[in-house]
């Protein structure tokens, strides 16, 4: 497996992340009254990221929170494999994985950039960006005539493009050689941001409100909105088990490895290196191994004791667990529980 030297998008989005959302230092509150400190502070941006940095200094928040929306969602939706999206230090925001042009890099690669149209999006519609408002979409053609159309919307055109603009950019400044690995890594980067967004775009839908005397709905506004941000991870982590090996073609073109099967859409997600299994600690691949993680007894699944801890046995544990029990709910208007502790067996490989 050759490890690539090629910053991975995820550098630009740590130093989104990491000094934006994670930085208490770095609050929103800095940049407003001078932005050119701010941009020069955000270590990993490129020579057009940092133009559109100082263009768009009220966007900077907000690609970082749509960055750490991904982050989060990456680590629920691999919670129970042996990868589990762990971010290992501030260098690197998941490490040498990133390295590695496999399937879970294509995966966070496509989340991040998600989150990023996700948050600007949504920025735009809460009047927190100079540069946009409500959504401007076209009113659908199967709408009924006498619903309006026009309600506050999630601004997923302005969200789509930007994110487009400013994600890729770094990809996009390099120059590599035709035909080389580093030049079909680019191309894969460049792949899974783009059916992240596209994600997005497929999963926005129209949401309506109902107006009427003593809610007769006798009329509705109805606008665009994107769908909650789970359902966008929940269909990437499908895309990810669906994910296509490619390679680079005589005119250094992606192709399928595995030409028997249908070329991958522009919303699948591709990779060009095979995984790592993640068992063990590998300085090298990144892989922070199993040793230590809980597993599922009688799961025979990917969060099973087998599969987990990799045939090395697990051992078992007796812990407390402490949970709300004996709720009642009382007028008006609150629930009230107990809390209740109970002994339970824990499973945690070796």
């Amino acid at each position: 497996m050759k490890q690539l030297s090629v910053p991975s998008l995820l550098v630009l989005k740590l130093s989104v992340k990491l000094s934006l959302a994670m930085n208490p230092l770095l609050i929103p509150e800095a940049y407003i009254i001078g932005g050119q400190p701010l941009c020069s502070q955000l270590a990993g941006l490129s020579k057009g990221q940092k133009k559109l940095c100082q263009l768009y200094q009220d966007h900077m928040q907000f690609i970082g929170e749509g960055a750490k929306t991904g982050i989060r969602e990456c680590q629920y939706q691999f919670r129970n494999r042996r990868w589990n999206c762990s971010t290992v230090d501030n260098s690197s925001v998941f490490g040498r994985v990133m390295q590695i042009g496999s399937r879970e890099t294509a995966f966070t690669y496509a989340i991040s950039a998600a989150g990023v149209v996700n948050a600007v999006s949504r920025a735009c519609r809460e009047g927190e960006l100079s540069s946009c408002g409500c959504s401007r979409a076209a009113r659908p053609k199967d709408l009924p005539r006498d619903w309006l159309w026009g309600g506050c919307g999630d601004n997923l055109n302005y969200g789509y493009r930007f994110s487009k603009e400013f994600v890729d950019a770094r990809e996009r400044e390099k120059t590599f050689t035709k035909g080389s690995m580093e030049s079909a890594r680019l191309l894969m980067n460049l792949h899974n941001n783009e059916a992240g967004r596209r994600i997005v775009s497929d999963l926005a839908h129209v949401s309506c409100k109902c107006h009427g005397v003593s809610g007769s709905c006798s009329l509705k506004t109805c606008w665009l909105q994107l769908a909650d941000f789970r359902k966008v991870g929940d269909a990437l982590k499908e895309k990810y088990d669906s994910a296509a090996a490619m390679r680079l073609n005589s005119r250094g073109k992606l192709v399928q490895v595995h030409s028997k099967f249908n070329s991958p859409t522009s919303n699948d997600l591709v990779y060009i290196d095979p995984s790592p299994d993640y068992c063990a600690e590998n300085k090298t691949t990144g892989s922070l191994g199993t040793q230590g993680r809980l597993c599922n007894k009688t799961s025979e699944g990917m969060d099973g004791c087998a599969l987990m801890c990799c045939g090395r046995g697990y051992d078992q544990y007796k812990t407390q667990l402490v949970e709300r029990c004996h709720c009642k709910f009382h007028w008006c208007c609150y629930v009230k529980c107990k809390h209740c502790s109970r002994t339970v067996d824990q499973f945690v490989c070796k």
